[in-house]
């Protein structure tokens, strides 16, 4: 190994760990889209209102820094460079959501979860495995995750304070690009996983989501 080599290896894994960082600990920088919340006044909302909204944005970072960590993983062992260029794209476009969730919990004067660390793990070990299995598995694993999300988005929506415009915008923005992701996974060759796998999926979510509403 040359000397060339080696400080390439060292460049990028100081990247990695930089971008590790700043996404569990709620440091990033702009996102290349504006956030859809942009343009809208910033609501007037009572106390438990706002803390309700915090939680709920909260949760919905965590699950963002878990969209990262499963994308990486997957790339990582991704059999097919167009299989993996595909999650590269999706991380991309996730990474717009993990700084509009960020810029909302600002806003709302609360924080990201603790426990985004714990979760950026394990997340990037469940990404391998599901690439290791071969290209069909890993893009149905991303179908299962984002049909967990849509739906998990939806029954945010419903309890959202109705003030809660900024909020509200962000996350249907969210919704949509989840849909359009599992739809790509699917037509490109993604194996839809059978209903007891994708139950259990939403009940390791559950999990991951209570502990975030409040830590």
């Amino acid at each position: 190994m040359t000397i060339s080599t080696i400080h390439q290896s060292v460049d990028q894994f100081i990247c990695t760990f930089d971008r590790i960082l700043k996404v569990t600990t709620g440091t990033l920088s702009a996102s290349d889209r504006p956030s859809p919340a942009i343009t809208l006044a910033s609501p007037q909302l009572n106390d438990r209102e706002q803390q309700l909204s915090a939680s709920l944005m909260r949760i919905n970072h965590s699950g963002e820094v878990c969209a990262q960590a499963l994308y990486q993983g997957q790339t990582m062992t991704a059999k097919n460079r167009r299989v993996a260029a595909a999650m590269e794209k999706a991380s991309e476009e996730e990474f717009d959501h993990l700084v509009w969730c960020e810029d909302r919990l600002r806003e709302l004067d609360s924080h990201v979860s603790y426990l985004n660390p714990l979760w950026y793990v394990g997340s990037v070990s469940m990404g391998a495995i599901a690439g290791m299995l071969g290209d069909r598995i890993n893009l149905g694993f991303v179908a299962a995750t984002e049909e967990a999300v849509v739906d998990h988005l939806n029954d945010h929506l419903k309890k959202l304070p109705e003030a809660d415009v900024r909020s509200r915008a962000i996350l249907e923005q969210m919704q949509e690009d989840e849909r359009q992701h599992g739809r790509l996974a699917m037509d490109s060759g993604g194996r839809k996983f059978p209903k007891p796998v994708r139950k259990m999926m939403r009940s390791v979510s559950k999990v991951m989501t209570g502990a975030s509403r409040w830590i």
